[in-house]
């Protein structure tokens, strides 16, 4: 059975990705998923996060190994998730068998202005480090998501708020997760993985010019969701879901 590797992003768990598992899986024909979370997040969060994105892979593929699921691996991950599945691609490229990467960004390749949008850095700093866990979760939403100010978001923070402090993150690991981030050097080559890259066109952290340069760089398939945000599956699952199967239909074909 095909196994399809969920990673998120930084300061999110796996119960973050909400209903979209369920509803990859049926899109997937009933294929494996495997919902991650990086070392400091979630179920994970009594642990020392990582200060380097290649690290943040080296854990997956041990966790991957320990359960007892077998390589090679499809993976979709989201903005650091996505980073780590390149890592990973460029150190292991025979364990991956596809890459969907949503709304990443890529140094050398998009500029720090793109990668996180200059206008956020004040609110950033003051409740990702400062601010209490509602005011965080809330700032969260409304620079992920085009869901804030709709009738969803009050039942997304009030699950968001209770994650966050029942795996409580600490500030020391929030900013673990930041460094490697900022750290990471992706490779001047496209890895060897075909790859699929997502990104919403109202996303308000990262410019999605960051997939769109990627893409044309390293010549492989993009789809652009006019309306959604940084959080893809969030804000329309159903549409991920469809352009993963139309581009595995397209590639066996």
């Amino acid at each position: 059975m095909t196994t399809w590797v969920l990673l998120r992003g930084l300061m999110r768990e796996q119960r973050h990705w909400g209903e979209f598992p369920a509803l990859f899986q049926a899109a997937m024909a009933r294929q494996d998923i495997v919902t991650l979370d990086f070392p400091g997040n979630g179920s994970l969060h009594t642990l020392t996060s990582a200060t380097s994105v290649e690290d943040m892979a080296e854990h997956c593929r041990n966790h991957l190994k320990e359960s007892g699921h077998a390589p090679p691996y499809r993976v979709l991950a989201l903005s650091l998730g996505a980073m780590v599945a390149v890592a990973w691609a460029e150190a292991h490229p025979a364990e991956l068998e596809k890459l969907v990467l949503i709304n990443t960004s890529l140094a050398p390749h998009n500029p720090f202005h793109h990668r996180l949008r200059p206008q956020n850095y004040p609110a950033l700093l003051r409740f990702l480090v400062l601010g209490t866990t509602a005011q965080r979760e809330a700032l969260v939403l409304r620079l992920t998501s085009k869901q804030a100010g709709t009738d969803r978001a009050t039942g997304i923070l009030e699950k968001w708020v209770g994650y966050a402090r029942q795996y409580p993150i600490s500030r020391s690991n929030i900013l673990r997760q930041l460094l490697a981030a900022m750290r990471y050097r992706a490779p001047d080559a496209a890895p060897t993985v075909p790859m699929l890259l997502l990104a919403g066109a109202q996303d308000s952290l990262v410019n999605p010019q960051c997939s769109i340069a990627l893409a044309k760089k390293w010549h492989c398939a993009i789809r652009v969701h006019p309306d959604a945000g940084h959080d893809l599956p969030l804000d329309d699952a159903v549409w991920v879901a469809r352009q993963v199967k139309e581009w595995l239909e397209s590639d066996a074909s």
